[in-house]
């Protein structure tokens, strides 16, 4: 079952052990990511300096469900430009943010930006402390 989807920076505030990422912990085993997403996370954690084998054991330890960018999800992300463009959200933003609506569950994120972002049926939570 899938409670929550999560952005890439809510899966790095968890491999990181920074504030908030407890939150995000907790949904671990229940929550999906997009591949789109997915890369994002595992392209920080190699410029950070992990191995490509300790990136893909750590990611693979969280249990994610490891949606596909297909072409409904491209439409689905591109769709969304509209209420994202005078946010700066960019592809993985939208993407996720489409996997959410697609699920119709929440989204974590650690960007208080997502915040400005008004979407029906998109429910946005930022992990961070407030």
């Amino acid at each position: 079952m899938t409670d929550v989807v999560l952005d890439a920076s809510a899966v790095l505030t968890t491999l990181r052990e920074e504030s908030g990422g407890d939150r995000v912990a907790e949904y671990i085993g229940r929550a999906a990511i997009s591949a789109v997403n997915l890369q994002e996370v595992a392209k920080e954690m190699l410029r950070e300096g992990a191995s490509l084998e300790a990136t893909r054991a750590a990611l693979d330890e969280l249990g994610l469900d490891v949606r596909p960018h297909d072409a409904e999800a491209a439409y689905q992300a591109a769709a969304l430009y509209p209420q994202t463009r005078q946010h700066g959200r960019g592809l993985s933003d939208r993407t996720c943010m489409a996997l959410g609506l697609q699920l119709g569950v929440p989204v974590l994120t650690t960007d208080w930006e997502w915040g400005n972002v008004v979407v029906e049926g998109l429910k946005i939570q930022d992990v961070r402390p407030g």
